[in-house]
């Protein structure tokens, strides 16, 4: 990648979710994930898996490997390296998890603020702060309030 395609790129986010021990990932959330591909709303860059064992030891799981189904072609997201997920990442990633469970790791890019993001670079603005409101959050706040009214 040359410095002016990242220049033009737009933010770049990670997630890494949990999956519970007793309920493994069966890949009835990847069509959703092609469909925002498709859309050009998001590039994914990298999806990695990982498990953690009952021991707290941390290993990578092959896309291959993880059990999903459906009618989808994971070979698109196997081959989805950027090199900017590596081992350090997935062993991070790993000590997140309750032992047992297992995880997928995305890195992906904001496609649809890429125009936006490369403007105000041009103008020389940069990104000093960003963050998420965790959906449990919102819902303790929603909670919260309807307990007062």
């Amino acid at each position: 990648m040359t410095g002016t395609e990242v220049d033009e790129m737009g933010p770049i986010d990670y997630l890494v979710i949990e999956f519970p021990a007793d309920r493994p990932p069966d890949g009835s959330a990847l069509p959703l994930l092609i469909d925002l591909v498709e859309r050009g709303i998001i590039r994914v860059l990298d999806l990695e898996f990982v498990q953690k064992g009952a021991d707290g030891s941390v290993s990578g799981i092959d896309i291959t490997d993880v059990g999903l189904q459906g009618d989808f072609d994971v070979t698109l997201f196997a081959e989805a390296y950027s090199g900017l997920l590596d081992e350090t990442d997935l062993a991070e990633a790993g000590e997140a998890l309750e032992p047992g469970c297992s995880a997928a790791v995305l890195i992906y890019e904001n496609t649809w603020a890429a125009p936006l993001a490369a403007k105000l670079r041009h103008n020389g603005a940069q990104l000093v702060a960003s963050g998420r409101v965790p959906v449990q959050g919102i819902l303790a706040s929603l909670d919260a309030l309807e307990a007062k009214s």
